[in-house]
C-alpha cells in the first residue's frame, strides 16, 4: 500500500549533455556527468533529502521542507559551478533545477502523483544555472529565502489547464557578502555612491511614474493590476518589473516574448527571463523593438 505524504520535490539535470559527449568523447563525458550527479546526490543528503532515482544526467529527490530543497539546490549549483574539472571548452558545465511542494504517494521507495509531474515541468522552464519553483514552494520558504525569490512569469504547464506562477530562486549570495567591506569603509566609493539621490522617470501614454527610494518597485504588463498597463498580443500579463536595488535600476523581464531596450546612443539590448541595469535614457519595448512614436513604448530617464 502506498502512503500519502506532502514533500518538496526537486529535479536537477545537466544542461547540454549531448554536446558534452560530442566535444569531450564518451568516456570523459560520462565521467563528468557522473561527477555532476554525485555532487547533486551529496547536496541532497547533506540537506536532509532522499535521492529517489537518477536517470542518466538527471536526479529526482525529495525533502521534508521547502527550505531543505532550496538549500540543496543552491549547493548543487554552487559546487558544480566552481568545480575545476567540470568545464567544456573552458566554460563551466551548468545544471538546471525545478521544484514543487505537494502531496505524493510514497510506494516502494518511489513517489507518484501530479506534484511529481509539476516539479519535473518546472525544470523544463529553467535555464542553465537557474532554480525555478512554484508558488506552493515559495509559500513554505523561510523569509530569508523568500526575499531571494522573484516571479518570472505566469504560464500554463504542459498537461495542465490552469496557469501557474513561475518563480526563480536567486541562489547566488556573492552580492550579500560583497557588501560587508563597504560598511567599514565610510569614505569608500561605494558608500559615496549610495549617498547620491537617484530616480528613474518613466513616461507612458501621458503619465509619468518615478522609481526612487520611496517607490522602489513597479510592475508592467497587460493585466490591470500592473502599475503600467500595456495592452498587446505580445505582452504577458505580468511582463516585467523595474526595481531600485542597491542604488541601481534593474529591469527584470518575466515574459514569454522578452523586453527590448534601446538607449539614446542607439545601443540595443534584449532580455528574456533575465535582468539588466538601466542607465542614462532610452526606450523600452515589450515583446517588440521599441518605436519612438509607438503608444506601446515606455520612455525612461535615469537621474542623479
Amino acid at each position: 500500500m502506498g502512503k500519502d505524504i506532502e514533500l518538496a520535490i526537486l529535479f536537477a539535470d545537466v544542461v547540454g549533455s549531448t554536446r558534452i559527449y560530442e566535444v569531450m568523447g564518451d568516456l570523459r563525458a560520462r565521467d563528468m556527468v557522473l561527477t555532476c550527479v554525485e555532487i547533486m546526490r551529496a547536496a541532497t543528503e547533506q540537506n536532509h533529502g532522499t535521492v529517489i532515482k537518477t536517470i542518466g544526467d538527471e536526479i529526482m529527490a525529495t525533502f521534508p521542507t521547502a527550505n531543505d530543497a532550496i538549500n540543496a539546490g543552491s549547493r548543487m549549483q554552487h559546487d558544480i559551478r566552481i568545480h575545476a574539472e567540470l568545464k567544456v571548452e573552458g566554460q563551466p558545465i551548468a545544471i538546471r533545477i525545478g521544484g514543487h511542494f505537494g502531496p505524493v504517494v510514497l510506494e516502494n521507495r518511489d513517489i507518484f502523483g501530479a506534484a511529481v509531474h509539476t516539479a519535473n515541468r518546472m525544470t523544463s522552464q529553467a535555464k542553465a544555472g537557474q532554480i525555478m519553483v512554484t508558488s506552493a514552494m515559495v509559500e513554505r520558504l523561510a523569509p530569508e529565502w523568500q526575499s531571494a525569490v522573484r516571479q518570472i512569469d505566469v504560464a500554463t504547464l504542459k498537461g495542465k489547464t490552469s496557469e501557474d506562477e513561475l518563480f526563480e530562486v536567486l541562489w547566488q549570495k556573492e552580492d550579500a557578502t560583497s557588501m560587508l567591506p563597504a560598511i567599514a569603509l565610510g569614505n569608500s566609493a561605494a558608500t559615496r555612491d549610495k549617498q547620491r539621490a537617484r530616480r528613474l522617470r518613466l513616461r507612458f501614454q501621458g503619465q509619468e511614474i518615478v522609481v526612487d527610494e520611496n517607490r522602489a518597485n513597479i510592475a508592467i504588463g497587460r493585466a490591470e493590476e500592473n502599475d503600467i498597463v500595456v495592452k498587446g498580443n505580445l505582452i504577458s500579463r505580468l511582463h516585467a518589473k523595474i526595481e531600485l536595488v542597491r542604488n541601481k535600476f534593474q529591469l527584470v523581464d518575466q515574459s514569454t516574448n522578452g523586453t527590448f531596450v534601446t538607449t539614446r546612443e542607439g545601443e540595443e539590448a534584449f532580455v528574456r527571463r533575465d535582468s539588466m541595469q538601466l542607465k542614462g535614457e532610452g526606450l523600452i519595448g515589450f515583446g517588440r523593438v521599441p518605436e519612438n512614436n509607438s503608444s506601446l513604448t515606455v520612455r525612461y530617464v535615469c537621474e542623479e
